[in-house]
């Protein structure tokens, strides 16, 4: 066995045999198999392309040539060999290196990425910098997955290129999945480049032609341009889309076939101008299990790397059902006692919960691949024509698709109702992944309702009165990537918009709380009674519109209040809060709890929640710190009142 101690650099790949680099990859897949299944992480993705990364360090002269891996899920091979492989043990833990490719944790990493099909954008303007400055020799890599080739900002980013015309590769990693199935025109056309038969029998017969001839003859290079030309176009049932938007189609070749794929990277080193080279690689290679369910071994968490069996570290399994399972389950009860009902995802049908409702009514999911602007629009449409699109996508890719939330969506007042998976901070995928920012950027845009559930009977119910025609307009329900407390199977019941509850009456100070980490609140109101501190707690319920009634209760009776949100504090529901406080002439001491004003960093959730300071343990120390001033300020205004009232 090759020893992966003495690769700590991709210069050290380029002294190395063709059978010694094909030795690397064997390493490099029983690296990640042993590393994966010890600490969990992104798995099948990165096993299906450590021969393309080998190649592509092996030819290439990184890092001053620029090399971008789309999404970063396949980056792993990639850190390994560019100096990260002593630390790799702390990938995605608190302090350590990121799942992710990042600008700040090596040269090597050339941009960034942690949404998909960023690369080819990001690539081009690297390429036309250089071309810019005249730097001719230098390579621009880009790596992209066909699922993530899907999303509107490549084909965006390809037709600038073919415009363009600088000196950039793209590499696609064509593996017929991203998460789940690939799905759309996108993935058939593919198909039919690797499949079309007579496409490959012209390839065959060029080969063998060009073999034969006499070492003597010289084919002029216009000729093999024009009998590439036909192959590409002429012969398939379908002109090639890549050669039509002005990029040089090259391909398909085996994506694990090291020797073959480093011929082709030479060559094509010395080809100016917008190139693509098609690999086929198979998703999980290496790992029988992981090749044949794709998808469930995407980012497994830890298991049996002889069995393949799942492995639980925590000392309790957690017997609580988590909020995904409640969004499946409840959107099937509701969808069959309700027609209009359709289930909208851009490539989250597993992650999001809605496979099983595809199995059950196919015909009333759809999965538009990576494009969660087309996901939104596409929803707007439904709601045009008299349907309830339930718009499933995590908060983090949310973010991708503003306008069409405000622009096809809210500006319209039409019923979408968005399901905001991944709400808050989601662990160990870090501030890309984080949804920090759903309230902050959703409670300024008109008619749009939002809402967070503190447990899972409260989401059913949200749920259900979503699709109650009690809301006119756009609703938004935000939920973590976590288990909840509360009954999963509660008889349903129809909420009052914009309506808060009491959970705990108290004295002195109130609680306000949204969203599941009010189940902390209710943890410190039980310590804090323990010692005599008697703290109520209020349950918002709804980010948009705020409970005013439940706020002049507040704000009338207690002296200090706290708000508590797993989200950006600002602009947050503590600053609405805030907002409504000044706009209103009450005096008070207002304190929020929630994530600063800066990314939050990769951890786990618990980790994250302590060390950003809202978690119960927080909560307990921020009480008990402004108790006894708190009392104080009370009596003295109970003193002023008495006083005021024997005058």
């Amino acid at each position: 066995m090759l020893q992966n101690h003495l690769i700590d650099s991709p210069v050290d790949l380029r002294n190395l045999s063709i059978p010694s680099l094909e030795q690397v990859c064997e390493d490099l897949r029983a690296f990640l198999i042993d590393h994966v299944s010890e600490n969990g992480g992104h798995f099948s993705s990165s096993l299906g392309v450590v021969e393309i990364t080998v190649a592509l360090h092996y030819i290439f002269n990184t890092p001053v040539d620029k090399l971008i891996w789309d999404v970063g899920h396949q980056a792993y091979p990639h850190k390994l060999l560019t100096g990260r492989r002593k630390r790799f043990y702390s990938n995605r833990m608190l302090g350590g290196i990121s799942g992710f490719p990042n600008i700040d944790e090596s040269e090597f990493d050339a941009f960034g990425t942690g949404h998909s099909s960023t690369s080819i954008s990001a690539i081009l303007g690297m390429a036309i910098a250089a071309k810019y400055r005249g730097e001719h020799n230098r390579q621009h890599i880009a790596v992209i997955g066909d699922g993530a080739m899907t999303a509107g900002l490549a084909f965006e980013a390809m037709n600038n290129a073919g415009y363009e015309q600088p000196n950039m590769l793209i590499v696609l990693n064509d593996n017929n999945m991203s998460i789940d199935n690939n799905t759309g025109a996108l993935q058939n056309h593919l198909t039919d480049l690797t499949s079309e038969k007579h496409y490959n029998h012209l390839r065959l017969y060029l080969k063998t032609l060009l073999s034969a001839a006499n070492p003597s003859q010289k084919w002029a290079i216009s000729t093999i341009r024009k009998l590439e030309k036909a192959i590409k176009a002429g012969a398939i049932r379908y002109s090639n889309l890549f050669e039509t938007l002005g990029i040089r189609y090259f391909g398909p070749v085996d994506g694990h076939d090291l020797k073959k794929l480093i011929n082709s990277l030479e060559r094509l080193k010395n080809i100016t101008g917008p190139k693509l080279l098609h690999c086929i690689t198979v998703k999980g290679k290496g790992f029988a299990p992981a090749m044949t369910e794709q998808s469930k071994w995407h980012a497994p968490g830890t298991f049996d790397k002889y069995t393949g069996a799942k492995i639980n570290k925590s000392s309790t399994k957690s017997l609580n059902t988590t909020y995904q399972e409640v969004f499946g389950d409840t959107l099937i009860a509701l969808a069959k006692d309700n027609p209009r009902i359709i289930a909208i995802t851009p490539a989250m049908l597993s992650g999001s919960a809605l496979n099983k409702m595809k199995i059950e009514m196919p015909e009333r999911v759809f999965d538009v691949g990576i494009s969660e602007q087309h996901a939104v629009t596409f929803s707007a449409g439904f709601a045009a024509d008299n349907m309830l699109p339930f718009c499933t996508i995590y908060s983090t890719f949310l973010q991708r698709a503003y306008d069409q939330i405000i622009h096809d969506v809210a500006l319209q007042n039409l019923p979408v109702i968005f399901c905001i998976d991944r709400a808050g901070v989601v662990g160990a995928d870090g501030p890309t992944h984080h949804g920090a920012f759903d309230i902050c950027f959703l409670r300024c845009i008109p008619n749009i309702t939002g809402a967070s559930p503190m447990d899972l009977e409260d989401f059913r119910n949200l749920l259900f009165t979503a699709q109650s025609n009690t809301i006119k307009g756009p609703l938004a329900i935000r939920y973590p990537k976590s288990s909840g407390s509360g009954n999963p199977r509660s008889n349903f019941k129809k909420l009052a918009i914009g309506k808060g509850r009491r959970i705990k009456s108290g004295k002195h100070i109130a609680i306000l709380s949204l969203g599941p980490v009010g189940q902390y609140v209710i943890a410190a109101c039980q310590e804090l009674l323990l010692e005599q501190m008697d703290i109520a707690h209020y349950d918002l319920r709804f980010f948009k519109p705020l409970d005013e009634d439940l706020l002049h209760e507040v704000f009338s009776q207690f002296s200090t209040v706290i708000t508590v949100e797993d989200g950006s504090i600002s602009g947050g529901v503590g600053s609405a809060i805030m907002e409504f406080m000044i706009e209103n002439c009450y005096n008070a001491t207002l304190k929020r709890l929630g994530l600063p004003d800066k990314f939050a960093i990769q951890g786990t959730q618990e980790q994250l929640h302590r060390l950003y300071g809202y978690d119960h343990k927080a909560i307990v120390k921020l009480v008990s710190s402004l108790y006894s001033t708190t009392i104080q300020n009370s009596d003295n205004r109970d003193n002023l009142k008495t006083h005021r009232k024997e005058r």
